[in-house]
């Protein structure tokens, strides 16, 4: 029997989620659920949308499975802290992986995973909480993505590379082996990172990638996290 799931979001991630689990999981999206400050309708795919303040008193956590499916927005800040409010209200969190990938049994993944079509997770490697992977990636033998990363498509993630909390990685960027870079890093479009950046919130681009003089902290106007 196929599992209830609740959708926490109703933007675009959340309509690509919905296809992704109705068409590739054992899951049936039952409703969403956003923010009372944001909802804006009450039907989604004939389906209920409701405020998550409320969310439980629609759809009860002991029989519905819920993913939150926001991007990257605040430099991820946004789907932690959703992921948080889920948690508190007692839902389980669901992950996706696509049967088109392939990830390797070796894996941990944690709750609220995303994994699209074509990525390549190897043996291994740690997916923490809340990341999305886009499709095409390809992350190497021992590495650590830790929780909130958001990899977009075609990133090589070599081996025993370690990418930090709440980083965002643009397409076609690129990592060599035993590579750190910290948390809130701002990884940009085909970057070459042939060197660790462990200080947190820096902003890299170029062949090879060098750190911006303004940090991902002041660009995205966030705070960094403890």
């Amino acid at each position: 029997m196929a599992k209830n799931l609740l959708i926490v979001g109703d933007g675009e991630f959340a309509d690509i989620a919905y296809e992704y689990f109705t068409v590739d999981s054992p899951y049936e999206v039952a409703g969403f659920a956003v923010e009372k400050t944001y909802l804006k309708a009450n039907e989604k795919f004939g389906l209920p949308v409701v405020a998550l303040e409320e969310a439980e008193q629609h759809f009860d956590p002991a029989e519905t499975e819920a993913h939150v499916a926001i991007t990257s927005t605040q430099l991820n800040r946004v789907r932690e802290r959703l992921i948080g409010v889920t948690k508190n209200k007692g839902y389980a969190l669901a992950n996706f992986v696509s049967p088109k990938a392939m990830v390797w049994r070796t894996a941990a993944l944690g709750e609220n995973v995303f994994i699209f079509e074509n990525n390549v997770v190897q043996h291994g490697v740690r997916i923490g909480d809340g990341c999305v992977l886009w499709a095409g990636n390809h992350v190497g033998h021992q590495t650590v993505i830790n929780d909130f990363c958001f990899l977009s498509s075609h990133v090589v993630v070599s081996g025993y590379c370690n990418i930090g909390a709440r980083s965002f990685v643009g397409v076609n960027a690129c990592f060599a082996d035993n590579v750190t870079v910290g948390a809130d890093s701002f990884v940009g479009m085909a970057a070459v990172v042939n060197k660790s950046f462990e200080q947190p919130g820096q902003i890299l681009n170029g062949h090879p990638a060098e750190a911006s003089r303004v940090s991902a902290y002041r660009y995205f106007k966030v705070k960094p996290q403890e």
